[in-house]
């Protein structure tokens, strides 16, 4: 079954856009993915095409309409009823690798791109929609957060990238950054590759990359390290706990 990608967009342009290319590009001309944009102003209901009006209560800017967006969403998931709906939106959890995963494995996803200052309210309580944010930014629109999303699960379907072990030993696969990478030349302006990655001692190479992993984890995100120290813990907490019970 082909991954479907459907973005509901004021820009339906930008798309492909860097999606058209690389892995990604060769991905979509080969059939691994499919595209659809759907342009959020067919669905107005006025001779001038409105999709936006102010806030109520008063305040800057203009709020995407709730009949509108609810029309889009309804002609989207008609035609992929199997699709979860998901609103760019820096209000919106944090997307993970581990949700990437998830979206990667089904049949596709439907992505909602706001404007503006954003959408109106009563589309959440409407309609299931899951809220996404890609981090502690605010872009001009959902197009280029929808992009990143994109890109993080195309990447991720059967026959995308070269290796099976690519898309698993990377950061955040297993709540770690990833360890660093090094290729020739063996030495440049006096730094070396580490000696232990020239030694051919597979069992070093593995505990030496784990070992930094952990330790980049730990000084540059001290909040994944928190959660995966959290995580080793409750682990081995279970682990003794089914050992007692099976009188281990």
């Amino acid at each position: 079954m082909t991954f479907s990608a459907t973005v509901l967009t004021l820009y339906p342009e930008m798309f492909p856009g860097l999606l058209g290319v690389s892995l990604a590009g060769r991905a979509l001309g080969e059939g691994k993915w499919a595209l659809d944009t759907v342009q959020i102003r067919d669905f107005a209901i006025d001779k001038h095409r409105t999709v936006d009006d102010t806030p109520a209560g008063g305040g800057a800017g203009m709020v995407l309409r709730v009949d509108v967006l609810a029309a889009a969403v309804d002609h989207a998931l008609a035609a992929h009823p199997g699709c979860p709906v998901i609103a760019m939106t820096p209000r919106g959890k944090p997307l993970t690798q581990a949700r990437v995963r998830e979206l990667a494995g089904g049949p596709g996803v439907i992505v909602l791109c706001g404007r503006f200052e954003g959408f109106d309210e009563r589309i959440f309580e409407g309609r299931a929609i899951e809220e996404v944010s890609v981090g502690d930014i605010v872009l001009s629109g959902g197009e280029p957060a929808a992009l990143m999303l994109l890109d993080a699960c195309i990447r991720l379907l059967p026959g995308v990238m070269g290796a099976a072990s690519s898309g698993t030993e990377e950061s955040f696969e297993n709540g770690l950054l990833e360890y660093p990478h090094y290729t020739r030349p063996q030495e440049w302006e006096g730094r070396t590759i580490p000696e232990v990655l020239r030694s051919g001692d597979h069992a070093k190479i593995a505990a030496w990359r784990k070992h930094q992993a952990e330790d980049h984890t730990r000084l540059r995100r001290p909040d994944l390290w928190e959660r995966h120290s959290d995580v080793r813990v409750q682990s081995a907490s279970g682990a003794r706990r089914k050992n007692e019970d099976q009188g281990q």
